[in-house]
């Protein structure tokens, strides 16, 4: 757990016990941050938000299998989760909404607390087995309970969506989402490999798009634009490590999803994940650009979070993730896994994130207690 221990003296220092730590100076007294991770929250594709009130509010996708919808959590401190309860309700008369509800994200705006979240649309006249599409529900408390702006969903582009994440950049508001690899067949390079080691006939994949928001989020305005995919080429750098579930005969898919887009001095950071969600190869990537609706250009240091069982660790699927600062605006790494302990249900990860003076992004993690 987190625990903070303030300086008596100047120059004094209490003992704390080893775990794994996060170490930061304030006003000439060291101040020892201790994370231990898993977090005690069985979640997946988590995200905090700091509301105006101080306090932080954790949302995700249920692991429990005991609500239709979303719960939350709150906490003062990011390690210590109070469990509110179930804070929206699916599948209710009216609504637009039927099963599968995932990845929802809360941003506060003028008073209200804004969710958006995807799920299966109930309108399915052609039967289709991914039916996704992304909606918003609004609530007077970062607690709920949200309730569906519309009827139906935010758009409708003729294909499934998820992951929906939110950008204010200039005084405009921008959404970005992941099309779904459902009957999204791609040739390539890795397509033609594949076949030739009859591994798959096909690869589908998944890729982020990105499009302007009107600022009281009840519509889009003009066409999505195409920003990330996975790489074409066998010798792009990207593509080993956003390629593992093919290469490894796990499935016939390459996601680019999970999107978590932020500014950081004069760049645009997008975050984004690549492999199945519920392997041991899902990791974080990120790539920059200058206009929030691209080009979009990969780092070179990616990926920034993977497992760490190849280095002796016991973390595997690591992805999904979002951005946290504290009030002295630290930045946190919120992420899911799983480990050799907690098994298939995926858990919740804190880890310490920085940008350094090169502009490169890094994830001091997984980490866990020791």
């Amino acid at each position: 757990m987190i625990k903070e221990k303030k300086c008596r003296k100047k120059g004094f220092l209490k003992t704390l016990i080893y775990s794994v730590s996060i170490l930061v100076t304030l006003s000439g007294c060291t101040e020892k941050i201790k994370i231990s991770n898993p977090l005690n929250v069985a979640m997946g594709d988590p995200y905090v938000l700091r509301a105006s009130d101080g306090k932080y509010y954790m949302y995700g996708t249920d692991e429990t299998g005991n609500i239709t919808g979303f719960g939350a959590y709150s906490s003062s401190n990011l390690n210590d989760w109070k469990y509110e309860g179930q804070v929206y309700k699916g599948n209710q008369t009216g609504s637009w909404t039927l099963k599968n509800f995932w990845a929802p994200e809360v941003y506060e705006e003028n008073g209200k607390f804004y969710m958006f979240f995807s799920a299966d649309w109930r309108h399915n006249p052609n039967n289709e087995l991914e039916n996704f599409r992304i909606g918003v529900a609004v609530s007077d408390k970062p607690t709920g309970p949200f309730i569906d702006l519309s009827d139906k969903p935010l758009f409708d582009p003729g294909y499934p969506v998820i992951d929906a994440n939110i950008m204010k950049h200039n005084r405009k508001y921008y959404i970005y989402y992941s099309r779904c690899c459902y009957k999204n067949p791609v040739e390539s390079e890795i397509a033609d490999w594949a076949r030739a080691n009859n591994l798959f006939e096909e690869i589908e994949e998944s890729w982020i798009y990105g499009v302007e928001i009107a600022a009281d989020f009840s519509r889009i305005i003009g066409e999505p634009q195409l920003l990330l995919q996975p790489p074409k080429s066998m010798n792009d750098k990207q593509t080993e490590w956003e390629s593992r579930s093919v290469t490894s005969a796990e499935v016939n898919r390459r996601w680019t999803e999970g999107s978590y887009a932020f500014t950081h001095g004069n760049k645009i950071y997008m975050m984004y994940s690549a492999n199945f969600y519920g392997g041991e190869n899902y990791a974080v990537g990120y790539a920059t650009a200058e206009h929030p609706l691209g080009p979009f250009v990969k780092a070179e240091n990616n990926p920034v979070l993977e497992k760490n069982t190849q280095k002796g660790g016991i973390v595997t699927g690591t992805g999904h993730n979002s951005l946290v600062k504290d009030e002295k605006g630290r930045m946190y790494c919120v992420y899911h896994g799983r480990t050799s302990n907690t098994g298939k249900k995926r858990v919740v990860f804190i880890d310490k994130m920085k940008i350094d003076d090169n502009g490169l992004l890094i994830v001091e993690g997984p980490t866990t207690k020791h």
